[in-house]
């Protein structure tokens, strides 16, 4: 027992749980000499990490971050870190009670009685809750998750052999088990999301590497619909799927204890699952004395916990110091021309809705990932058509959002609290409008990845984002200049909807009572005509349909299909016409798009071929590219500059086949990059080598490894992996440096030059290339400008239209 007790069983500092927080806690109470105990409801130490299945890497994130502890803690093996805390916290003669588990905590007057579940008693001054979570896993929810071969922990990897076993869950845990299962058996993730977000860069450079040789199959933007007897089956964005498997291991996730921790008398800010006690800048909960660290604080990494577990004794002495995290945060809030993160970070709370529902120490792990902008009045934040994707929020000032270039007076202005940019979030394709400052603001950029893991595992963010994002689409793509006030019935009543590839949102003949706005995705339009469906138009994301039933009064004139996969806003039909009743422009501008779409039509039934067109560019994958190559036949003199121009642009590897790829009536889909909305080859390069620049261009850098990745995964076969062309002869170079081949020599350059080096030559490594719409360059993609007769062409998708009807 440490220096001070005040009884056997009454101490200064009781701490509940002996996780990373925990432990620090404990032994820097005994450092100080400091009356504690910790209480531990099994036989050892760190029940979470000693769970993790064996030979864990235990990383040692966030590297900025220092460590603040009496124990050590480097990056390493399970075992290591656990032998290593084991024999510190002996070495420190730190107060431990095992089996201890502690089924209640009552406070009378100043003093905090435990109990436990042995019936003893614990008295204690202050209570450090240092649980965590892992003791209330979330479950599977689906149809069957009660099957015997479904399990939410996995100790020893190498205990399963030549099992095909199915991991559901994307973050940190369903990666490592995963990983460390594909080397005895066939394994197959499912990821709800298009990308890994959520999980540490290690772990993503692993999943991504073992997905890319084979060893893991990956079902992105799936979830489990039902589990079967040796099977699941997974609803995926192309429908469903079965899956057979032995076995089942869900990592998704866990939840606060809440019930004990109420039980404690701790508030909760909401209901929602994933919510978290409020706490004190130092760690103490609406109870007085009774303090929470780690996960259940809102800090899951072991490296926070343990700076807090330090920070709390701290604190409890009545010690006044910055958390560890204090500089880093200093740094980042300078722009605000202030040092004070507390303030700051209750200012955020304050202000920003989005962020109000947050933990304090979540939100400063927000902003260390995120970046403060003082901007002056006038300045851009972003352009209309730039690619950028980070979030921003207004914390003070104003913003204007320009909805429309050609007239100034349609803006939105933002004030502190809002945010913009969340279409960057979910869409993919260029910013859709210019912001500019108002006035004086300051602004909140968060990262386009920290953003989607807050919507992945908090609910209030998600919602918030929900509900903001759809008043924010339909002001800005269906009711421009509409006051919010307005606007507020027919946005209470909508709801988002997902569709996958090819499935009908509506049918002709159906009753119109709602519409919906294409927040993500594309559609297409077709109508049976003469025994046959005929492509009618193609309507890309940021536009509306189905407004057509609702002015008429008649039935669905047309079917409406999914292109890929989309996501929309469904509007009420009552709430659409009470709008239009109560605004007139509103009114005249649908009523003057009904009439545009109805002549358009009758064009594309007069013209089937043009339809035709249409389907055959969607089903050529053109629909989610933003910028497409594409050739007119009938003016095409195959003169081939088109090539030859790509190869000078790029040092002489072309990026395009004109001969390759299919075609329909006169045009062409040449083998060039779509420089998809939702890139394929980005989603799978483990140095991130891939990028789209403000312009929209997908490009590739120089850090490519020449894995392959990008080329396997583009489903157009528009990447190659190519080495350096030979060097060209340069007069020069060889004349007055003597560097280069001479005339005539460029072939057996290569040659000689590696019969002169021997065993130190080294081979030119192949990297991928592909189009890069000739980014940087003046005057737009070389292989358009180098086309004599115009056949050659870049349409995004919104000239679909225009291209199908000039073609006929």
């Amino acid at each position: 027992m440490g220096v001070g007790a005040l009884s056997q069983d009454r101490f200064r500092i009781a701490i509940v749980g002996s996780g990373p927080g925990g432990i620090s806690a404990a032994t820097h109470a005994a450092k100080l000499g400091v009356s504690h105990i910790l209480l531990e409801r099994t036989d050892h130490l760190s029940d979470t990490i000693y769970k993790y299945q064996r030979g864990k890497f235990v990383m040692a994130t966030p590297d900025v971050l220092p460590l603040r502890a009496d124990v050590g803690f480097a990056a390493g093996k399970r075992e290591a870190v656990l032998g290593n805390w084991d024999k510190q916290v002996s070495e420190l003669k730190t107060n431990v009670r095992y089996n201890a588990e502690v089924v209640e905590i009552k406070k009378d007057g100043d003093i905090f009685n435990l109990k436990l579940a042995s019936g003893d008693m614990v008295q204690a001054e202050n209570v450090v809750l240092a649980i965590g979570l892992q003791g209330n896993l979330n479950k599977l929810a689906c149809p069957g998750a009660d099957n015997p071969m479904v399990q939410y922990q996995l100790d020893d990897p190498e205990e399963y052999e030549a099992e095909n076993i199915i991991v559901i869950g994307a973050g940190d845990a369903g990666v490592e088990n995963a990983v460390a299962l594909a080397k005895q058996n066939s394994v197959v993730i499912l990821n709800r999301e298009g990308e890994f977000a959520r999980v540490k860069q290690g772990n993503l450079t692993l999943i991504l590497n073992a997905i890319e040789k084979g060893d893991i199959q990956c079902y992105y933007n799936s979830d489990p619909a039902r589990i079967e007897d040796k099977a699941m089956i997974i609803n995926t964005a192309e429908g469903e799927a079965r899956v057979p498997c032995d076995r089942i291991i869900a990592r998704i996730g866990a939840s606060a204890p809440r019930k004990f921790v109420e039980s404690c008398g701790v508030v909760f800010p909401s209901k929602d699952r994933s919510a978290l006690p409020e706490v004190s800048p130092t760690y103490e909960s609406n109870v007085k004395g009774l303090y929470i660290i780690g996960a259940l604080g809102g800090y899951p990494l072991i490296k926070q916990a343990m700076n807090q577990g330090y920070e709390v004794v701290e604190y409890i002495m009545g010690n006044k110091i910055a958390p560890a995290d204090e500089p880093l945060l200093r740094k980042k809030i300078a722009p605000l021309k202030t040092e004070d993160v507390d303030a700051v970070v209750n200012e955020v709370r304050a202000v920003i809705p989005v962020f109000a529902a947050l933990n304090p120490l979540v939100l400063r792990e927000v902003m260390l990932e995120s970046d403060f902008h003082a901007i002056k009045q006038g300045g851009t934040v972003f352009r209309r058509n730039d690619y950028t994707n980070s979030f921003f929020t207004v914390l003070r000032g104003s913003v204007a959002i320009e909805l429309n270039p050609a007239d100034p007076s349609q803006v939105v202005k933002l004030t502190p609290g809002a945010f913009f940019g969340e279409m960057g979030l979910i869409s993919g394709r260029r910013r859709t409008a210019t912001v500019v400052a108002a006035s004086d603001c300051v602004l909140l950029e968060t990262p386009r990845r920290t953003m989607l893991k807050l919507i992945g595992s908090v609910e209030s963010v998600r919602r918030t984002l929900d509900q903001t994002a759809i008043m924010r689409q339909v002001q800005t793509h269906l009711a421009p200049g509409v006051p919010t006030e307005a606007l507020k019935p027919l946005v209470e009543s909508a709801e988002l909807k997902r569709f996958k590839p090819g499935e009908v949102i509506f049918q002709q003949g159906d009753k119109g009572d709602d519409m919906h706005l294409i927040r993500a995705g594309s559609c297409t339009v077709s109508m049976r005509v003469g025994g046959r469906d005929i492509v009618l138009s193609y309507v890309p994301s940021g536009n509306y349909i189905g407004e057509m039933a609702l002015l008429s009064d008649a039935p669905r004139s047309a079917t409406v299909k999914a292109a890929h996969a989309t996501e929309t806003i469904r509007i009420q039909g009552d709430a659409f016409k009470a709008l239009l009743n109560g605004q007139p422009e509103l009114k005249a501008k649908v009523e003057a798009k009904f009439r545009q779409r109805i002549m358009q039509n009758e064009q594309m039934q007069r013209r089937p071929e043009a339809g035709n067109i249409i389907q055959f560019l969607i089903e050529q994958g053109v629909g989610e590219g933003t910028d497409v190559l594409l050739i007119d036949e009938s003016l095409c003199v195959h003169c081939d500059n088109c090539e030859k121009a790509c190869a000078e642009t790029h040092g002489g590897i072309s990026r395009l086949d004109r001969e390759a790829g299919p075609s329909f009536a006169t045009i062409h889909v040449p083998t060039s990059c779509r420089h998809c909305e939702h890139p394929h080859c980005m989603s799978d390069c483990p140095p991130n080598a891939i990028h789209r620049t403000p312009g929209g261009e997908v490009y590739i850098d120089d850090s490519c490894i020449g894995c392959g990745n990008c080329e396997r995964n583009c489903p157009y076969k528009v990447i190659q992996l190519a080495a350096p062309p030979e060097e060209k002869f340069n007069i020069f170079s060889w004349l007055l440096f003597g560097k280069g081949p001479g005339p005539g020599e460029e072939m057996d350059y290569e040659y000689k030059k590696k019969k002169a080096a021997g065993d130190a030559y080294v081979d030119k490594a192949k990297r991928a290339v592909k189009c890069d719409m000739c980014k940087g360059i003046e005057g737009g993609a070389s292989c358009v400008r180098a086309c004599p007769t115009g056949a050659a062409m870049r349409v995004s998708p919104e000239e679909f239209m225009s291209v199908a009807l000039l073609t006929q």
